[in-house]
């Protein structure tokens, strides 16, 4: 690493930093106020607020805000070199564009790396704090309130339930098949199914088997029934921001078992997979858009850089969020979703790679 590389390189880390903490501190305070008055009527100890919620949060926001603040971060620091003529002295002396364009791409890899161990194994523990605090202190009370619920709970075995009550752990209008092909060869029915946390096991009453065995139907009745279900009170509580709690092994897992149980609202999850391998894909896209923008000399000084940096970063927020939205609706596939804001970003990149002035 030469002598440039590390000058351009320090200046991009140490401006990335500070940009990450301003704008970090700039919306804990505005979290801050906006749940004050929840603060004050659930009544959490001041070390909860501190260490649990907003302790939590601040690796929470600074991987949401790094694609806008390695952006506004490049600008500042490029659009900086250039008013100070340090641009045209580099490229005179001989460093071609793709040359100077090394310090920043080394920056950002290692961001975009970091980024990624973060959201795919720190984050979401620290997620899970956050997240039950505020399920805890600012979230109304979870009630489980879908209906006719259905779910395969092994290759050939359903479970349908009429109702769900979390509060108590009990089913309404319970009954479970075994289908092999297209033949239903076992339905066990009850009026309810209740969970036994002493002995982890479901506790099901009053039930009916009716047995198939060809034209045959053999019909058994018991009074009580403890048994072993791949079903789990957990999987009837609430779901808020459950995959951003995940590490990403826990989250393939997650999918997986959605899948298997024929679930259909498995977008979300999908969605938060793939943006996670996306993310630093796009931080070194945007990265070098940033570069290019702001390699030039401005007459009128590095203000108008700084502020086209703001809003092509938002820009790039918007996309994302849009194409969260259409993948949630099921207008576009999660896959493609999640890799469409940096696609586009990178054919950006290339237009004003090949077309804009340097």
């Amino acid at each position: 690493m030469k002598l440039l590389d590390k000058y351009i390189l320090k200046k991009f880390l140490t401006t990335y930093v500070f940009t990450v903490l301003i704008l970090v501190a700039v919306i804990l305070v505005i979290d801050f106020t906006e749940k004050n008055d929840d603060f004050i009527k659930t009544n959490p100890s001041v070390g909860e607020i501190i260490f649990d919620y907003y302790l939590n949060l601040i690796p929470f926001y600074a991987n949401m805000l790094s694609p806008i603040t390695v952006f506004i971060a490049t600008v500042f620091v490029t659009a900086k070199l250039a008013s100070h003529t340090e641009i045209v002295a580099i490229l005179s002396s001989g460093v071609s564009f793709r040359r100077l364009l090394l310090p920043y791409l080394m920056g950002s890899a290692l961001i975009a790396a970091t980024i990624f161990l973060l959201i795919g194994w720190v984050i979401p523990n620290a997620n899970k704090e956050s997240v039950a605090f505020q399920i805890k202190y600012i979230k109304s009370p979870f009630t489980y309130d879908s209906r006719n619920i259905h779910i395969k709970i092994a290759p050939e075995t359903y479970v349908y339930m009429e109702s769900y009550n979390n509060a108590a752990n009990i089913g309404y209008n319970f009954a479970m098949e075994n289908i092999e092909g297209t033949r239903l060869k076992q339905k066990l029915t009850s009026n309810s199914i209740s969970w036994n946390p002493e002995a982890e096991k479901w506790r099901i009453e009053n039930y009916t088997i009716r047995t198939f065995d060809g034209e045959q139907e053999t019909i058994f009745k018991g009074v009580s029934l403890d048994t072993t279900l791949n079903m789990w009170p957990k999987d009837f509580e609430s779901t808020y921001k459950l995959e951003q709690t995940m590490t990403l092994p826990q989250l393939s897992a997650y999918i997986n078992e959605k899948i298997d149980r024929g679930a259909d609202d498995i977008e979300v999850y999908l969605i938060e997979k793939y943006e996670r391998f996306s993310y630093p894909f796009a931080i070194i896209i945007l990265t070098i858009i940033g570069v290019i923008m702001s390699a030039r000399k401005a007459r009128g000084g590095v203000g108008f850089q700084i502020a086209l940096g703001f809003f092509l970063a938002f820009i790039f927020i918007i996309f994302v969020i849009a194409s969260r939205s259409l993948a949630q609706v099921g207008d576009l596939a999660p896959q493609i979703a999640a890799w469409v804001p940096t696609i586009i970003f990178s054919g950006i990149g290339l237009l004003l790679y090949r077309y804009v002035p340097r």
